[in-house]
């Protein structure tokens, strides 16, 4: 159970890698941007697989790596409850990091905001300003908003706690987790993985509030 929610986590997590990378084209320009996210929805591995295929396929397969992750996570909890016992035994504080102590609610959270960004961008696309269309006048309009910004930036600062000790929690699970130097290398990666995550995805909604671009 635990290497199911650490192979889910990991890959949930190279999948904002990849979203991040592909918001940054929004710096190559308008034309740039609106043809990648056209592409994406329209001609990967075209003609292996009928046009608009893949991105339906690689949506079930995110929606399955998210479900398992969250009953892995909601069955582990469980698990946990009942191996306490009693309310009336005496229980040890286990030192943890704020994020490690949080990660329940703040699953919770990071879940109804996904939620959110898929209505605004692709359920109801242009539901905040902008064209369905048009992907990049969703982008500008959405985020040329402070609130909208501001929401963002507080959300991605539980989701980058939340892939901070997801990362160390994952790779210890599978074993990496070897020595003291291995444990040290572990923290430090989780670390780069959140703030390369939180400025890459920051940047562009800040960049339009700015009027960067």
């Amino acid at each position: 159970m635990k290497a199911l929610m650490a192979v889910t986590g990991l890959i949930l997590v190279g999948f904002l890698l990849m979203h991040m990378y592909g918001n940054l084209k929004v710096f190559l320009g308008e034309e740039a941007f609106d043809h990648y996210a056209h592409w994406l929805k329209g001609d990967i591995l075209y003609p292996l697989i009928p046009s608009g295929w893949f991105i339906w396929i690689f949506r079930a397969f995110m929606l399955a790596a998210i479900l398992l992750h969250a009953g892995s996570a909601w069955r582990l909890a469980r698990k946990a409850k009942a191996a306490r016992g009693s309310k009336y035994v005496v229980r040890k504080t286990i030192q943890e990091t704020y994020a490690a102590r949080t990660m329940r609610w703040g699953g919770v959270i990071i879940a109804a905001f996904v939620v959110f960004h898929l209505i605004q961008f692709t359920i109801i696309p242009g539901s905040f300003g902008g064209s369905g269309d048009e992907p990049h006048s969703m982008v500008v309009a959405s985020f040329t908003q402070w609130w909208m910004v501001a929401l963002y930036a507080v959300c991605m600062v539980l989701i980058c706690m939340h892939i901070r000790h997801g990362v160390w929690s994952a790779f210890t699970t599978l074993g990496a987790n070897t020595s003291a130097l291995a444990r040290k290398n572990l923290n430090l990666l989780a670390i780069v993985v959140a703030v390369v995550l939180y400025v890459g995805f920051m940047i562009m909604p800040l960049a339009v509030l700015f009027r960067v671009i």
